[in-house]
């Protein structure tokens, strides 16, 4: 049974109705749906454009693109040439360095001994005094025997002399006329001293 009332046109009621609500939410769908696929392709181009212009693309085609190949870089395998292998320098063939001099001895030398002897006079009568003096280097505690040259050879002089520190002193007396040679000698080693002349008149 139809609700038209008198004088109305059934075409009117459609118009006025007002749409579904679930109509609403299908067209909303449909334009975020196409918004997707416009942006989606806009970034497409984007990122198709961007790749060739740094040169990532892939094969050349047509249009005037520009491909771009990896190089690779080859390392050839050694090969032996066949020369003779070039002389290293060592060190044996260097000249080796002048050693200088040393004065070092492994061996200390033993201290300098050395008696030295001297006399007050050159000239007495005789059996006047004839003082003898010197030092004995090392040789505190020594005993020096007098001697004297005769007849070609060194005899003993019957006078000893004890050595303080280094210093000794005694005196002679002879009454063998003209030179007189003297010296002193250690008691213990042997060691002699130099040779003094005086002259007895």
């Amino acid at each position: 049974m139809s609700d038209l009332h008198p004088g109305q046109d059934p075409d009117e009621d459609d118009v006025a109705r007002p749409e579904r609500p679930g109509m609403a939410v299908v067209w909303g769908l449909v334009a975020l749906v196409a918004a997707a696929v416009i942006v989606g392709g806009v970034l497409s181009i984007g990122a198709s454009v961007a790749s060739k212009a740094s040169g990532l693309g892939g094969g050349g085609g047509g249009g005037g693109g520009t491909s771009t190949q990896a190089e690779t870089l080859v390392i050839p395998d050694p090969t032996d040439t066949g020369g003779t292998p070039s002389q290293y320098i060592t060190l044996s063939d260097l000249p080796e360095p002048e050693t200088p001099d040393s004065t070092f001895s492994e061996t200390p030398e033993a201290p300098e001994t050395e008696i030295t002897l001297s006399s007050a006079q050159a000239t007495v009568g005789q059996m006047q005094p004839i003082d003898l003096n010197g030092t004995y280097t090392g040789g505190d505690g020594a005993v020096l025997r007098v001697q004297q040259f005769e007849a070609g050879q060194w005899g003993d002089f019957p006078v000893t002399i004890p050595v303080n520190g280094t210093d000794f002193s005694t005196f002679i007396q002879t009454g063998a006329l003209g030179p007189n040679r003297f010296r002193v000698i250690d008691t213990d080693t042997g060691l002699a001293s130099n040779e003094v002349t005086v002259t007895i008149s």
